[in-house]
């Protein structure tokens, strides 16, 4: 139930004395570890820590391919397609996390064309056509992250956009040539 529908308790909890009120919002945001962030970020830090935050996505994302070179070979294998698409996927939720967190959309893009970019360089015959599931559901996933970057450049002020011009220009020309576009 929402406290808006129940006006009631919404008047109850607003009338309580400030202390109580404070002691009761400290023990909702300790039960929410994503509020905990937002609010740390938002109450805390500043415009050096974003910067620190985005060098250290960036260098977490590049841990994570790093990782992941005894695992996944650029030979395309069933258990390939699958490693790769997991790596993706994981790293696409430390990007959303940034992203729920900052609310910074130009490193949001910047970090999800580094992240395709980077599964572009190092396995492009894992996107040749294939007919094993595993690949079929690897170029699915490129697809809408590819429509994701699409749309989140085409949002950015022109000038942002010019400067990721080059990791873009690659991006969609790697996915088109292998018909990862819609």
């Amino acid at each position: 139930m929402s406290l808006h529908k129940d006006s009631v308790l919404k008047e109850a909890v607003l009338n309580l004395p400030a202390k109580e009120k404070d002691k009761l919002l400290v023990r909702l945001i300790n039960k929410d570890k994503m509020l905990l962030k937002q609010l740390h970020y938002e109450l805390l830090e500043d415009e050096t820590d974003l910067a620190d935050r985005i060098e250290d996505l960036k260098n977490r994302l590049e841990d994570l391919y790093d990782q992941s070179r005894s695992r996944i070979k650029n030979l395309p294998v069933y258990s390939n397609f699958k490693e790769l698409s997991s790596l993706i996927r994981q790293g696409s939720g430390m990007i959303n996390e940034h992203e729920k967190i900052t609310k910074d959309k130009f490193s949001v893009l910047e970090c999800r064309l580094l992240l395709v970019e980077e599964a572009f360089d190092r396995y492009p015959n894992l996107f040749t056509p294939s007919a094993l599931m595993p690949a079929i559901k690897l170029q699915k996933y490129l697809m809408g992250r590819v429509k994701n970057i699409i749309t989140l450049h085409d949002k950015l002020h022109e000038d942002l956009q010019y400067d990721l011009k080059e990791q873009m220009d690659y991006v969609l020309h790697f996915a088109e040539e292998h018909h990862l576009i819609a």
